[in-house]
């Protein structure tokens, strides 16, 4: 496979031991998944030619373009991020784009949840902010009063949108950058937010941001548990219909396992922003460097 451009292709190979994930897409398709991109415009850019370029090498008739959400928060080019998204450069791409657990915590924001809004500016918001030209003082931290807003299950803590309630001397200053903001996002990049999908599915794959809840049918999967799951769904052995193809928790190199595959790579921080490629019974990864 020919690379450049600040791109390397490597192997989707199963870590040592592990079964390798068994699944395929649907005849003359070709499936580009790629993972939180978290602000790095810059990456995404370079990512979606050598998309584009591998396409057009390919024979599969029908390509699809899938990204995992976590679009914006942590890095400094949120704004620029959805413009890309947005741009009509990827003509004879089906388009699907998934919501992450940072565009529901923000469309909370936005509507009016004041009790997830330390959450989201402590998380990012305030990098995405400051892409729309608005500033925000450092949010106050989560401390041990915040674990009351932590969900269990099963034996496992997940901070399912853990929230840190604003005090009453806050939520002035809060309702009023939540105004500012909602005036400065132009209205088509608040429409690309509430259109984001929950879930998608291809052959024996299904994508989504975060995971799924082992033993629970995919159809019946809740919006809150595809965005924001983690250790129950990462842990798991279980067989759960699809190879699911997820974002949301970081490792240092895309996890394969036989039941799910892993691509966030922590690309605002580590550089590395990863696609999997799909084709037949075929996996690569495609990767910025």
């Amino acid at each position: 496979m020919p690379t450049g451009g600040g791109l390397k292709w490597r192997a989707c190979v199963s870590a040592p031991g592990a079964p390798t994930p068994r699944a395929a897409v649907p005849p003359g398709t070709v499936v580009y998944a790629v993972g939180d991109i978290h602000g790095r415009a810059d990456l995404l850019a370079r990512l979606l030619d050598g998309i584009r370029a591998d396409a057009a090498r390919r024979t599969a008739p029908r390509r699809v373009l899938i990204t995992l959400g976590d679009y914006v928060n942590r890095g400094p080019e949120c704004r620029a991020v959805i413009d890309l998204l947005r741009a009509p450069g990827l003509d004879g791409f089906e388009v699907i784009h998934l919501s992450g657990n940072v565009e529901q915590a923000m469309l909370r924001y936005l509507d009016g949840e004041m009790a997830i809004a330390i959450n989201w500016l402590e998380y990012g918001g305030i990098e995405t902010a400051a892409a729309y030209g608005v500033a925000c003082p450092q949010p106050r931290r989560h401390d041990e009063h915040s674990l009351e807003a932590m969900r269990w299950h099963d034996g496992y803590q997940d901070a399912y949108g853990a929230t840190l309630p604003p005090q009453p001397e806050e939520i002035a200053d809060l309702e009023a950058l939540r105004h500012t903001l909602t005036a400065a996002l132009p209205p088509a990049h608040l429409a690309f937010l509430r259109g984001l999908r929950t879930m998608w599915r291809e052959g024996g794959y299904c994508f989504v941001h975060a995971g799924i809840v082992p033993g629970v049918p995919i159809e019946a999967q809740a919006e809150r548990d595809c965005m924001w799951i983690r250790r129950r769904f990462l842990d798991s052995e279980l067989d759960h219909g699809a190879v699911v193809v997820h974002g949301h928790s970081i490792s240092p190199e895309p996890e394969v396992r036989h039941n799910r595959i892993g691509i966030d790579t922590g690309a605002y921080k580590s550089g590395v922003l990863t696609c999997l490629v799909l084709d037949g019974t075929e996996r690569s990864f495609l990767q910025t460097v």
